[in-house]
C-alpha cells in the first residue's frame, strides 16, 4: 500500500480532508446499516435539535502504525462505551458498541494510506461523533441523529518535545454539580472556551477547575484530567464528589499501567487543593499527548511549582510505558491494541 505524499514529520495538529468518512442514520426508532462516504459536508435543517439544544456527543481516539507495520489503535471498545454513555445522558440513541468498533476499523482500513509511517511521530486521529439532526422546537429530544466518524492525520501534540506547563485556577466552573461534566459531549467544552482563551492570554497552558460545589477540590483540566505524585512515588488520581469528571480512558490506562506493570501504590480519592503542595509531581493525561507535564499552578499570587525545566522521573516513566505498549515495542499483556486488518 502506497502512502499519501505528505511531509509525516512536520504535520500540524489540524484537520485535512482524507479519503473517506463514515456515516449512519438513525430514523424511525433504528439506525441503518451505515458506511463510507467521500462527502465530508453535514446538510442540516434550520431546526436540527443540535442547534437549538444541543443534543451532540463524540469521541477521540488515534491509529498509528506499530513497528512491524501492522496499523492499530488503543481500547476502541472503550471508546465505544463512554459514547454510548454520554448519549443516553443526553437522550440521545446510543450507538451499538459493536458497530462503533467495527466503523472504526471500517473508516482507518479505507483511509490507510493516511495513517503515518512507523517513527514520524504522526498519527491519524480518529474522531466519531453523532448529533441530532431531527426537527425540534418545544424543548425534548429529537426523533432523528447522525453518527459520523473524521479520521485526519496529525503531528505530535508536542512539537519540541516533552516540555512540562502552567495552569491557572479559573474564576469559572467547567460543569454544574452532578451535571454533564461525566460525559463526553460537546456542550462541556463550550463551557470551558472563554475561561480557555483567558488563560491562554496570560500563558498559560489551560486551567485547571476546582469542583463547582465547594471550589475545594481538583477537578480537571479544560481538557484532560489530572495526576499527581506524592514523595513516596504513590500515584494519586482525583476523584469528584459532585460526579463532574470525565473518565478518561488513558487516566484508567496509565493507573493499570503503574498498579500492574511498574507495582505503584496508588490512591484514587477527592484531592483538596490545599494539599496539592504536598506532592512533587503533576500531569495531565488524555488522548492528544497521552500525558502534559505540569511544572506549576497558580491561584492567584500563589503558586505551586513541581518544575519547569524538567519532565518528573513517575510521569516520564508512565508515559514511556504506555507509548510503548501502543507502538509495540513493550508487550501488551492487557489486550489493549487493536489491530486493524488492512489488505
Amino acid at each position: 500500500m502506497e502512502k499519501k505524499d505528505l511531509d509525516w514529520g512536520n504535520l500540524s495538529f489540524a484537520y485535512m480532508h482524507t479519503d473517506y468518512s463514515y456515516v449512519c442514520n438513525y430514523k424511525d426508532g433504528a439506525w441503518e446499516e451505515g458506511g463510507l462516504t467521500s462527502d465530508h459536508t453535514v446538510t442540516l435543517s434550520e431546526c436540527a435539535g443540535l442547534l437549538h439544544y444541543c443534543q451532540e456527543v463524540f469521541e477521540g481516539l488515534k491509529a498509528y502504525t506499530t513497528e512491524n507495520g501492522d496499523i492499530v489503535c488503543f481500547r476502541p471498545d472503550m471508546n465505544a462505551q463512554r459514547m454510548y454513555d454520554s448519549a443516553a445522558r443526553l437522550e440521545m440513541p446510543s450507538f451499538p458498541k459493536d458497530k462503533f468498533v467495527e466503523a472504526v476499523e471500517m473508516v482507518v482500513r479505507a483511509n490507510a494510506a493516511w495513517v503515518p509511517p512507523f517513527g514520524s511521530g504522526a498519527t491519524l486521529y480518529i474522531r466519531p461523533f453523532m448529533f441530532a439532526t431531527g426537527d425540534v422546537i418545544g424543548v425534548k429530544p429529537a426523533t432523528e441523529y447522525q453518527f459520523r466518524i473524521l479520521v485526519t492525520p496529525v503531528g505530535p501534540y508536542y512539537k519540541g518535545g516533552v516540555k512540562p506547563v502552567k495552569l491557572q485556577v479559573p474564576e469559572f466552573d467547567r460543569a454544574a454539580p452532578h451535571g454533564t461534566g461525566n460525559i463526553k459531549a460537546g456542550l462541556n467544552y463550550a463551557m470551558s472556551l472563554h475561561p480557555s482563551v483567558i488563560a491562554h492570554s496570560k500563558g498559560y497552558a489551560d486551567n485547571l477547575f476546582l469542583d463547582p460545589q465547594t471550589r475545594t477540590y481538583v477537578e480537571e483540566t479544560g481538557g484532560a484530567n489530572v495526576l499527581f505524585v506524592k514523595k513516596d512515588g504513590t500515584l494519586v488520581v482525583p476523584q469528584s464528589f459532585t460526579d463532574s469528571i470525565l473518565p478518561s480512558i488513558t487516566r484508567r490506562s496509565l493507573v493499570d499501567v503503574a498498579e500492574k506493570m511498574l507495582g505503584m501504590t496508588i490512591e484514587q480519592r477527592p484531592v483538596r487543593f490545599d494539599e496539592i503542595d504536598q506532592f512533587v509531581e503533576c500531569g495531565m493525561c488524555g488522548t492528544a499527548a497521552v500525558i502534559s507535564p505540569v511544572g506549576q499552578i497558580d491561584n492567584g499570587d500563589k503558586s505551586v511549582v513541581y518544575g519547569m525545566e524538567h519532565v518528573g522521573p513517575v510521569m516520564k516513566k508512565l508515559r514511556e510505558t504506555l507509548t510503548g505498549i501502543q507502538s509495540g515495542a513493550i508487550e501488551d499483556q492487557f489486550g489493549w491494541v487493536h489491530k486493524i486488518d488492512v489488505e
